[in-house]
């Protein structure tokens, strides 16, 4: 959605809830506390300075994550809930950040940065390494399954920034330039091309990729009425796009999840599932059985008296057999839900509902998802949200 994250970094912010250890799994969160909104629907805009960054433990108990560490740095809601990654190898996190904060007039308003967080999670607690320099106003981000490369949208930019990464160097080593707004990027297993949701075209990009060299020749897929996220299957036979069909906010219409076949030369939109108002968290079974599409259903962002407003989102699920992508069920979950993450068995779901502040835990049997009732409570409103996979 158009929002914001949040980040702490030591001193008085910094939360150590158990011991971290090289077989835990993790989970990153990035939580703002700068936006929210009115009854009338409109944002809210407070000064910056609580945004965090939470590192979880998902490992040691699925059903009930540990926040083990929260640094302050800023993070940015404005986007999709794809901001933040960590390395296969669970040894870095990544953190772009979308907006920086300025002051005009005695009020705060957004402005696009440039800043990508380098986080090392071997550190105890997990700190900040370093800051690099990217392209402007950083959003989707991707890391490759060999781990030494990323990929960055950025929706000021009109560019797609290539991170490369040895060990804990991470360094901006080139700039793509997609010729209109990019917000969200994702790489197939195989590490050989990518795909990026063309927002306000409604369109996916094609990219190769051959080592750090990453290029677009302009090949385009028309997909559904913008796109703000895309995720690929494990055996990289199909991508899927959340279609979110109002410029990032609900509006009280069903909306798409279009399907892509990637074996197709050149590759096509096969189907479009229907799945709700306003997906945009997105994400497939680490199993390739499921897909989740996260639905803001009108949960924020728009008037409380709006025929379409509702007081929690929802998760659909999609069940993928072969190339056959099916509505599966749903599950209702909190107040603006935004980023979602698998365990790596496929096990369990977690769901970050901004308005709460917290995450809701689901377990998953097949293709039927239920809420376990549990959540975690976050130090701030939950934006972005990933794992150590894609």
């Amino acid at each position: 959605m158009n929002l914001m994250r949040h980040v702490w970094v030591g001193g008085a912010g910094a939360l150590i809830a158990l011991p971290f250890g090289a077989s835990a799994e993790l989970m990153i969160v990035g939580n703002d506390q700068k936006v929210t909104w009115d009854d009338a629907g409109q944002q809210v805009l407070s000064a910056p300075g609580e945004d965090t960054i939470s590192i979880v433990d998902i490992g040691a108990d699925p059903g009930n994550p540990k926040i083990i560490a929260s640094l302050d740095l800023m993070n940015s809601i404005f986007g999709p809930p794809t901001n933040v990654a960590i390395t296969p190898d669970e040894k870095l996190a990544l953190a772009a950040n979308a907006m920086s904060w300025v002051e005009e007039g005695g009020a705060w308003k957004p402005a696009p940065d440039n800043k990508l967080y380098v986080i090392d999670l071997e550190s105890d607690p997990p700190a900040l390494l370093d800051t690099v320099e990217v392209g402007q106003q950083p959003s989707g981000m991707a890391i490759n399954a060999a781990g030494d490369l990323a990929l960055i949208a950025n929706r000021a930019g009109n560019s797609i920034s290539v991170v490369s990464i040895d060990g804990k160097e991470v360094a901006h080593v080139g700039e793509v330039d997609m010729g209109g707004q990019v917000a969200a990027v994702a790489i197939t297993a195989d590490g050989t091309r990518a795909l990026a949701a063309k927002f306000p075209e409604h369109k996916v990009a094609l990219l190769a990729i051959d080592g750090q060299n990453v290029t677009y020749d302009g090949q385009d897929i028309p997909v559904g009425l913008w796109p703000y996220n895309v995720a690929i299957t494990p055996d990289g036979t199909l991508a899927l796009t959340a279609d979110n069909g109002n410029a990032g906010t609900s509006d009280g219409h069903v909306d798409t999840v279009s399907v892509i076949d990637l074996e197709a030369d050149p590759p096509r939109v096969i189907d479009k599932v229907v799945v709700g108002d306003a997906p945009e968290g997105l994400a497939i079974s680490p199993t390739g059985e499921i897909a989740v599409a996260i639905l803001l259903n009108g949960s924020a962002g728009v008037p409380k008296d709006a025929w379409f407003a509702n007081p929690n989102g929802k998760v659909v699920v999609l069940a993928i057999d072969g190339k056959e992508v099916t509505r599966a069920g749903e599950v209702e979950v909190g107040g603006l839900p935004e980023g979602v993450v698998f365990s790596k068995d496929g096990s369990h779901l977690y769901v970050g509902n901004y308005t709460d502040s917290d995450v809701s835990v689901l377990e998953v049997d097949g293709t039927t998802v239920t809420d376990t009732g549990q959540t975690l409570q976050l130090p701030g409103q939950p934006g972005s949200m990933r794992g150590s996979h894609p």
